[in-house]
């Protein structure tokens, strides 16, 4: 059986990280690198005996997840966030994985994403979010992005069956919250692009997204969770561009 590194990177995960922690228990080790935490979720990552916490800066997502791959002893490594819960019959499929001739360098996992205890089908496209998550480290990295990093991969990249519970909101503050947080990254991505916002393109860009998430993607279907997602991505959007201004 090979060995496997999970990497997790942290800041205010107190409600999401014992769930995600006790579901990793057939790792052999667990790198998190916390930036700055002041909800107790050091703490509670310390009571992990597999746990390696480091605490550091915040430089964006993808140089953060790149430090935390870099600092895996393994060579597979299990690249999660904190508001995903790895399943029974998940671990069972990357154990047997492992334990056979492995011939791909990257596996995408598919989620099943949850609002306020909601089964999403729609809004979120439960379907087709299936991000690459299990990598061999030599022939893995992550784009640089301050936001919306991606895991770069040499070599061939398989899917497997099995999904990651996601639970990226627990209620409506939580998620207005990371409306607020993401269209603030967001909006950094932007300035380094020397991109200019005006009303037109401000307007356009939130009303599509709205129209993509509760239209084109079903979200309606969700009930007021669609709607609410949908609603959010609007304002994330707008206020994307707008804290250029």
């Amino acid at each position: 059986m090979q060995k496997i590194t999970a990497t997790i990177i942290t800041k205010n995960e107190a409600l999401n990280i014992a769930k995600c922690l006790a579901a990793l228990s057939f790792v052999d080790e667990i790198i998190i690198l916390d930036s700055g935490s002041t909800d107790g979720t050091q703490a509670i990552c310390q009571k992990f005996n597999n746990v390696k916490l480091t605490e550091t800066d915040w430089p964006g997502f993808g140089i953060q997840k790149n430090r935390a791959l870099q600092m895996a002893s393994n060579n597979w490594v299990l690249s999660i966030d904190a508001d995903e819960i790895v399943t029974e019959n998940l671990k069972n499929e990357i154990l047997k994985i492992l334990s056979d001739h492995v011939t791909l360098t990257a596996y995408k996992i598919p989620r099943l994403n949850f609002f306020q205890k909601r089964k999403l089908k729609y809004c979120l496209n439960s379907k087709g979010d299936s991000p690459v998550r299990l990598v061999q480290k030599k022939f893995a990295k992550f784009s640089p992005d301050y936001v919306h990093e991606k895991i770069i991969v040499t070599g061939s990249v398989g899917v497997l069956k099995n999904q990651l519970l996601h639970h990226p909101f627990n209620n409506l503050s939580e998620l207005l919250d990371k409306t607020n947080l993401y269209s603030t990254l967001g909006a950094q991505k932007l300035f380094k692009k020397n991109i200019s916002p005006s009303i037109l393109k401000t307007f356009g860009h939130s009303i599509w997204t709205f129209i993509r998430i509760y239209f084109l993607k079903l979200g309606f279907l969700d009930g007021w969770s669609g709607f609410l997602i949908a609603l959010a991505n609007f304002e994330g959007t707008f206020y994307r561009y707008a804290k250029l201004i």
